[in-house]
């Protein structure tokens, strides 16, 4: 079983938000892939069935630093004995210029939140990660920024990196995070 978990705030006063790019990403995923998501205690799911792989799709209903009791929720041992393989987080990544993907196995959790609560609530950080930029802006600026919605000019180029970032997530799991890094960690 695997798991893809789009990072993202609830609500509609987020949703276009620069934070939100993991729910993007997840939920043109499951437009593709003629998904629907179920909504349970903590987070939306939706099964996807690719051959012989089982793969689950959650969207968290918690709030970004609170994401990790959802995952906990979902993730059951089987899932934690077959990390890093088994769980893929999608999400934003403020140090990264805009559009750009970038696939990682472990490690920290490079200030998100949103991924520090994952690590928290699982005791690990064995587990693969898939950031989109969404560009650098100073640190006292951080919060209002990555609340606030895209430019015009920035919403085209986003949406082109959110349709790669669905084909980032297929390449990880029909072929492996190798595979995934050597293609999208080049540009």
């Amino acid at each position: 079983m695997i798991l893809v978990v789009g990072l993202g705030n609830p609500g509609r006063k987020y949703a276009k938000t620069r934070h939100n790019v993991g729910f993007m990403v997840v939920d043109e995923l499951a437009k593709k892939y003629d998904l629907k998501f179920m909504e349970k205690d903590d987070y939306y799911i939706a099964e996807w069935k690719l051959e012989d792989k089982n793969i689950y799709i959650v969207k968290p209903t918690t709030y970004m630093n609170l994401s990790g009791n959802a995952v906990k929720k979902v993730v059951n041992e089987t899932i934690l004995k077959n990390l890093p393989n088994s769980l893929i987080v999608v999400h934003d990544d403020l140090d990264m210029p805009l559009g750009k993907i970038k696939i990682k196995r472990d490690g920290s959790s490079g200030g998100h939140r949103g991924v520090q609560s994952i690590i928290d609530s699982l005791g690990t950080k064995n587990f693969i990660r898939i950031k989109i930029g969404i560009g650098k802006v100073p640190k006292e600026y951080v919060s209002d920024y990555v609340l606030s919605v895209f430019t015009k000019e920035e919403k085209a180029q986003i949406k082109e990196k959110i349709s790669e970032a669905v084909e980032a997530v297929f390449v990880v799991v029909n072929d492996g995070v190798d595979r995934a890094m050597n293609i999208y960690n080049r540009s």
